[in-house]
């Protein structure tokens, strides 16, 4: 047993929180570490943090962390085992192989890095539907991710974690680095994923949400096969237990959008839909913080302020109050907090099965309009296409916003080709009769750099009307690109901004930019072709002009 082990067990099964004394780190292979902390509670992993030198408190109460020179995912130092599991099931298109004998010389390196270190340990589950949740440890050697993922995922009752038996592991060491040669990987950060060990082996990264999307990608292979759709998404219901769906990629509005006072918040990026209904995969939120303001989102915002939320790379200004106007640091800024900061989160984290599916992208070309009417096989289509623009900070080197296809809306999270996510959204929509909806969050009356972004009491509006029904009532017209109806009239919303091309000075111009992001919609769907049927292919835009 590691020095300091049985003590400080002991003390925490009584001072903070318990955990199953069966159960320890001997099982996963940590051997001579300095001490373990199980489960600690908000309050004394801040005194860890601060002693340690990890981070500082704002005015307010939050904790505040920076995470070095990692403020983004690194989705290209992310990989996957291949071995018998695997190799029929994971989408080897997208995802990256790693020779199992390669991780195992990983996996005992970051072992034996691990002696002489403080551990904290996390016992959680991921999945709010006990039937299909997995139970997760998570090991961190810095003090403040053990708080950021307990935040994160769901924190199980004391008498849960007496009994706790992980189903996965995560092993979060940041000072650790890879060597590409030995261990198979590309730079010295490595996310290794082992499908058929359950663990995940995160190193060279100060950055938390790799952890917390560790858990969904594990998620999103695991549950296909049980019939339940893993989906990258926000998720609510109002007052008659009507819930929507938002889909979308970082920056396109999910967790923004979702956060509606007149409607009870099931999570805001992650979630299953099964036969019990939907689920959240969490216990928090990771929201965007960057240009953060009481008046657009009273809601996020007042989490800043509270004792218990992160703030990752967030500039204080000399009394130790944020300033979510400076991106010097990243445009990535963000806060994590647990879900029942926002006063109007469910309780369970559980809904029935939805009556709307928003489609959420920000179109960096200001050719879609702000919201469009999808049939089902577009919804295919567009889920499956998946377009929207990488926003600024959310991937390591990516300064501005940029076109991109990131099929079912999260690409990098998708371990089983997109045909399996794609069928079984296609026959939920089918079982359910739910309405589809496409979103634009992006730009009008220009692409970026020109138009301006679109204005978010539009986009609120819009969704209300989608939401409570009435939109199904307007007056809708054809898209001549696209396909899909788009209203003409909406109360409280400018007829213009409904009608894109006539936002340009220059609708010529417009034409032009459209016709260009059909031919990247097309030529990105070709990948797909042999795998959907005729009416998802005949979904598909078509290059003509505004005039025709």
């Amino acid at each position: 047993m590691a020095s300091g082990e049985s003590g400080i067990e002991t003390a925490k099964s009584v001072d903070s929180g318990v955990y199953n004394p069966s159960f320890g780190l001997g099982e996963f292979g940590l051997e001579g570490y300095a001490s373990a902390f199980f489960n600690l509670e908000a309050p004394e992993l801040y005194e860890h943090a601060i002693r340690r030198g990890e981070a500082s408190i704002v005015a307010g109460g939050a904790l505040c962390v920076r995470t070095g020179q990692h403020t983004g995912r690194s989705a290209q130092d992310k990989f996957v085992v291949r071995d018998s599991l695997t190799e029929d099931t994971v989408w080897w298109d997208n995802n990256k192989a790693m020779d199992p004998r390669k991780f195992d010389v990983l996996y005992q390196d970051m072992l034996d890095h691990a002696r002489g270190l403080d551990l904290y340990v996390q016992d959680l589950d991921g999945g709010a539907d006990a039937d299909y949740r997995i139970r997760t440890r998570v090991i961190t050697e810095l003090a403040w991710h053990s708080l950021f993922i307990r935040n994160l995922l769901i924190r199980p009752s004391r008498a849960e974690l007496a009994e706790f038996v992980a189903d996965m592991t995560i092993l979060d060491l940041p000072s650790f680095r890879a060597h590409p040669e030995r261990h198979g990987c590309r730079t010295e950060t490595v996310i290794a994923c082992d499908f058929s060990r359950k663990i995940v082996l995160v190193g060279g990264t100060s950055y938390a949400g790799e952890m917390k999307k560790s858990v969904f990608t594990f998620l999103n292979f695991l549950l296909p096969q049980d019939k339940v759709m893993p989906m990258h998404c926000s998720a609510n219901f109002g007052p008659a237990g009507d819930a929507a769906v938002f889909f979308g990629l970082s920056g396109t509005g999910k967790t923004t959008l979702s956060a509606d006072a007149s409607r009870t918040l099931v999570g805001d990026d992650e979630h299953g839909w099964g036969e019990h209904g939907i689920f959240n995969f969490e216990g928090g939120c990771y929201a965007k913080t960057i240009r953060l303001s009481a008046e657009a989102e009273p809601e996020i915002f007042a989490t800043t302020q509270r004792f218990g939320t992160v703030l990752e790379n967030v500039i204080l200004d000399e009394s130790r109050v944020p300033d979510f106007d400076d991106g010097s640091l990243t445009e990535n800024t963000r806060c994590a907090y647990p879900l029942d900061f926002i006063p109007n989160a469910s309780a369970d984290g559980r809904a029935g099965h939805p009556r709307n599916i928003i489609m959420l992208t920000a179109d960096a070309f200001g050719v879609l309009p702000p919201i469009a009417r999808l049939t089902p096989a577009q919804a295919m289509y567009h889920f499956l296409s998946g377009y929207t623009a990488k926003v600024a900070g959310t991937e390591k080197g990516v300064t501005e916003p940029q076109a991109t296809f990131s099929t079912c809306f999260g690409a990098p999270f998708m371990p089983r080709h997109p045909s399996e996510y794609g069928n079984l959204l296609r026959d939920l929509i089918a079982q359910h009769g739910v309405d589809c909806w496409l979103v634009n969050t992006g730009w009008t009356g220009g692409a970026y750099g020109t138009g301006r972004r679109m204005p978010i009491a539009a986009t609120r509006a819009l969704l209300s009307a989608a939401l409570d029904g009435s939109l199904k009532n307007a007056e809708f017209r054809t898209d001549p690109y696209f396909g899909f109806e788009v209203p003409v009239s909406v109360p409280g919303v400018d007829s213009a901004i409904l009608e894109p091309r006539s936002t340009w000075a220059d609708p010529k111009a417009y034409d032009a930019q459209a016709r260009k992001l059909v031919s990247m919609f097309v030529s990105n769907f070709d990948k797909f072709d042999a795998h959907v049927d005729g009416d998802v292919r005949s979904a598909a835009p078509a290059a003509l002009s505004a005039a025709e």
